[in-house]
Parts: C-alpha cells; sequence; structure tokens
C-alpha cells in the first residue's frame, strides 16, 4: 500500500487546519500511523489520494446506508443543482421532507431543519428547558451528542455527582446543569432525579449508543426511563443522529416500540448531505421561534442541495422496507462470521450487532455501558486496525465507535471482510 499523497497532504494540512484534520477522530491517533485522505468514494469502496481501495465499513458515520455515490441520490442533487445552491428562503421540498419524517418517525408530530446533528441536540436541549421553565439536564456516560458545551461533562464520582466540564472552554456553569448517568441504569436515573426534584428539563441518550461502540439497551430500560420522564415532567429525548432510519424506518424507537417526547436526527436524513434535524410533540415544538418564544434559526437550514438529498433517501427507505431484513442478514453474517472465527482460533472477545450496526470489542468481558467497554485493549485494537487497513479494509479509527454496514457489501466483499479479519487476528496475536 503506496500512502506517499496522504503523508505529504497531512503533513501539509498541520500548517493551516488544527491537527491536520477537521474531525478528532480522524487524525488516527487512537490507532497509530497517519490518516489517509480520501479522493473518491463509490459502492462500498473508499480510494486513497494514492490509488489504493478499501472495502469500508463507517460509510461516512452512518449516512451512506445504500452505499456510497449512490445513483438515486446522485440525480436528484445534480437535478437541484440547476436551480440554484441556496436561497435563505423556503423552498417546497423542505415541507415535503417534513412531511415524509412526521409520516415515518413516531414521536415527531412537527420538526425543524438544522445542518448538523450537534445542531439538533444543541436546539432540542434549548426546547427542552424553554417548554418545561427547567434547567437540568441528564445524560449518559459514553453518550455523544455532538460538541455541544452542555454535551462534553464527564462522569463525576457518583451517580448523584454533578459532571465536571471535560473539555476547556466548557464553563463549570454549564456543568453543573448537567447530571451523569450509566447506561442502562435505571437505579441510577431514580436517584438523581429524587436528589433534583422539579428541576430536569430533559434525559438524552442514544437509545442504542455507537460512540462508545454499539451497545445494546438491556430489556426494560428504555421503557423504564419513558415511565421516568412521564412521572416527573421530564423531556425523554432519543438522539437518533445515528440510528435514525438506519435501525428501521422510524429509527430504534419504531425497533423498541418506545416513543420519546423529543428525536433529533441526522445523517441519512442528508443522504450524505450536512443536515440536521429536531422534533417531537407538537405542544412542545410550538415553543420553537416563530411560532413561540425559544429562539432557533439558521441561514443554510432546509438548504435545496440538502433537501434534495434527503428527501430522495427517505423517499426510497419508505418505499422499499425489505432494505432493513437485507442489512440485518448482512450484519449477521459479517458478525456472526467474526464470532465464529474468534472462537475457531481460542479468542472470546465481544462482538455487539443490531441490525446494520456492530462493534467488536476487544474485552472478554459482556459490553453493555461505557465502564465495560473502556476495559477493551485499545493498544490491542490499534494492531487490529492497521492489520485490516493494510489488508484492504477500512474500520473506524477507534475502539469507542459503532460500524455502519451498507446494502454495498455482497456475498463476496462480505468474504473478503471476514478473511482478513481471520488473517489479522492471527497476525497481531502472533
Amino acid at each position: 500500500m503506496n500512502i506517499s499523497e496522504s503523508k505529504r497532504l497531512f503533513a501539509y494540512a498541520q500548517n493551516f487546519i488544527p491537527g491536520g484534520v477537521n474531525s478528532p477522530v480522524r487524525a488516527f491517533r487512537a490507532v497509530g500511523g497517519e490518516p489517509l485522505f480520501i479522493k473518491k468514494a463509490d459502492g462500498a469502496f473508499l480510494y486513497d489520494e494514492d490509488g489504493n481501495a478499501f472495502i469500508e465499513l463507517i460509510n461516512s458515520w452512518g449516512p451512506m446506508i445504500l452505499g456510497h455515490n449512490h445513483p438515486m441520490i446522485k440525480k436528484a442533487v445534480i437535478e437541484a443543482l440547476d436551480n440554484g445552491l441556496s436561497f435563505g428562503a423556503p423552498t417546497a421540498r423542505e415541507v415535503e421532507i417534513a412531511e415524509l419524517i412526521v409520516s415515518m418517525v413516531p414521536s415527531v408530530e412537527k420538526v425543524r431543519m438544522v445542518n448538523s446533528g450537534t445542531e439538533a441536540t444543541m436546539s432540542a436541549i434549548r426546547v427542552a428547558r424553554g417548554y418545561t421553565g427547567r434547567d437540568k439536564i441528564i445524560k449518559m456516560e459514553g453518550h455523544y451528542h455532538g460538541h455541544g458545551d452542555s454535551f462534553l461533562i464527564s462522569a463525576g464520582s457518583g451517580a448523584i455527582t454533578m459532571g465536571n466540564p471535560d473539555s476547556p472552554g466548557v464553563t463549570k456553569g454549564t456543568a453543573k446543569d448537567t447530571l451523569l448517568a450509566p447506561y442502562n441504569d435505571l437505579d441510577a436515573i431514580e436517584k438523581l432525579v429524587e436528589a433534583n426534584k422539579g428541576e430536569i428539563a430533559a434525559l438524552i441518550l442514544e437509545p442504542v449508543p455507537g460512540n462508545m461502540g454499539l451497545a445494546i439497551p438491556l430489556q426494560g430500560y428504555l421503557e423504564g426511563l419513558r415511565e421516568i420522564c412521564t412521572r416527573e415532567g421530564i423531556v425523554l429525548i432519543f438522539d437518533e443522529v445515528m440510528t435514525g432510519f438506519r435501525l428501521a424506518p422510524g429509527g430504534a424507537q419504531e425497533l423498541f416500540g418506545i416513543t420519546p417526547d423529543m428525536t433529533t436526527l441526522g445523517k441519512i436524513i442528508g443522504g450524505g448531505m450536512p443536515v440536521g434535524a429536531y422534533g417531537g410533540k407538537k405542544e412542545i415544538m410550538e415553543h420553537v421561534s416563530p411560532a413561540g418564544p425559544v429562539y432557533q434559526a439558521g441561514t443554510l437550514s432546509g438548504n435545496p442541495i440538502a433537501m434534495a438529498a434527503g428527501l430522495a433517501m427517505l423517499n426510497y427507505l419508505n418505499q422499499h422496507h425489505e432494505v432493513y431484513g437485507e442489512l440485518t442478514t448482512i450484519g449477521r453474517k459479517i458478525s456472526e462470521g467474526i464470532m465464529k472465527i474468534n472462537q475457531e482460533l481460542g479468542f472470546n472477545y465481544t462482538v455487539n450487532h443490531l441490525g446494520s450496526m456492530y462493534s467488536m470489542f476487544f474485552t472478554q468481558e459482556p459490553v453493555v455501558d461505557f465502564v465495560t467497554a473502556k476495559k477493551s485493549d485499545t493498544v490491542l485494537f490499534g494492531k487490529y486496525f492497521q492489520s485490516m487497513l493494510n489488508k484492504g479494509v477500512y474500520l473506524a479509527p477507534s475502539q469507542f465507535e459503532s460500524l455502519f454496514l451498507s446494502t454495498a457489501l455482497n456475498e463476496e466483499l462480505i468474504g473478503k471482510i471476514l478473511q482478513a479479519h481471520r488473517e489479522s487476528m492471527i497476525e497481531i496475536h502472533s
């Protein structure tokens, strides 16, 4: 594998871009080595600036559920380009996609388009605070909701301890209103609620987290959260930026049959373009300006090109529910294949799989929350990542990221992925 041009670009980029990248995980610091600079993507493949081809299992961190450069999405974007790039004014497509989202996502009665998942979660929290008149929020350890100040909070010393800033630039004043709880632990939520009675505006979580690697909600957990939030007048927010339209047409909330009060969306909703959205019950969303007093705005919100791509993607998924069965089959073949190979080689590493998402953790313990995820051997993962990369398979450059599969993966490519896995496991343990 030749990576001379990527090396040159990375060195040059550091003169102008902090760390040489525009999002930290891209720097490969968690896995060693230097990042590849991508020139092209098509179907199940990425092609870097040096001409190397990789079967990839990230799919732009989730949105490319049908594979890269899908002709239907591409056609929609090209047709929209003829009418202009940005208007800063309402368009018919905004109404079409809003109506479609409302019809697909169980919790959404009204929706506001924004430009990213971070913008969606920041806005949802503001609306929840405005609606309830309360200040505090609960978030789960290891769940990522973008880089808004309220979300960059690390765990305190106990379940009822308020968080501390996890990044310079986040004030202690912001941190004091963010309460931390372990995922999959209802008792911790009950303690937080009791210790902060009548002060909690919202509880936000990824119903199926993917930013500590993939973890799956234990039976009764999401139901328990719904019950607590209803009882205490807390706005339950599902961050479905990753899982929305990926695990089911209506996201994780459809899959598990739990309806939150608000939902944040992104990734697939834009078909590859930068888009986010937040929505929920009509009575809550009517607090958003100009209908209500909670201010949120964006010049590029509802951008016509992004709306065209998103509308094409969502229409397709809404009309072809069989995609989800196909994706689950692909995910099962890969995850079960990995487990079988590991067993044959004598390695009992944890593999979590749900639909078109999976993670292999370099730990033998079940992974159900951030504490158990952090028991993974990250050094060994780094070696595995580099070995897979050298064999033409591009994984997420972090142990603590879920992988996202697409319908572009066929039997031949699945076989190549599993063969690369077998060879890599032997290599890193020899």
